[in-house]
């Protein structure tokens, strides 16, 4: 049952239960913390959460994220080793950056509706990449779509590998821990 003089308090926990992995219980719990056992750290989140908003956009590069035109990671000229990872989302370029030991460059490759290979090309050819390494989680779909992109590119000479399958059927990058994730890239295949 819903209190009708907390509307603000109930409209915070509805909207922080549209988040991934946040359940109606623990959504109350941070409501409850934001609103009324730390004000101070509510006010914080909520300036943190807009300043993000405000300036956080996508890479004209790779698709990756930053707050300039272009990322920290493309515009590193030391990174140009001739490797480009693809990967399906943004956040996994931070998954893969903290586990260390990869040193070239990122493409965001999030669906096949919106490949953009006009700019994956002109990517391809400034860094004159030579090997396109696949760092998708195991699935059909996903093998599917590294052939797609594999004979799309076809005509440009590059070897092609995937990241090994040590990582679980299904399962996203996010959840899969840093030592699994670096075995993983070591143990690339060549396709």
């Amino acid at each position: 049952m819903k209190i009708k003089n907390l509307q603000s308090f109930y409209l915070l926990v509805e909207t922080l239960e549209k988040l991934p992995s946040i359940g109606k219980k623990s959504a109350e719990k941070m409501a409850y913390t934001l609103c009324v056992e730390n004000k101070y750290l509510g006010m914080q989140i909520a300036k943190n959460i807009q300043k993000a908003v405000e300036n956080v956009q996508r890479c004209s590069s790779c698709g990756g994220l930053s707050e300039e035109d272009e990322c920290q990671i493309c515009q590193d000229s030391e990174r140009s080793n001739g490797e480009l990872c693809i990967v399906a989302h943004p956040r996994d370029i931070a998954i893969i950056e903290n586990m260390g030991g990869f040193a070239g460059k990122y493409f965001v490759l999030e669906s096949l509706e919106n490949i953009d290979f006009e700019v994956l090309i002109a990517l391809i050819l400034k860094e004159n990449i030579q090997e396109v390494i696949f760092s998708f989680s195991p699935s059909l779909a996903n093998d599917a779509l590294m052939l797609f992109v594999e004979d799309r590119l076809s005509a440009l000479g590059l070897s092609f590998s995937k990241i090994a399958q040590g990582i679980p059927t299904g399962i996203g990058l996010e959840h899969i821990d840093q030592l699994s994730l670096s075995r993983a890239f070591e143990g690339r295949i060549k396709l």
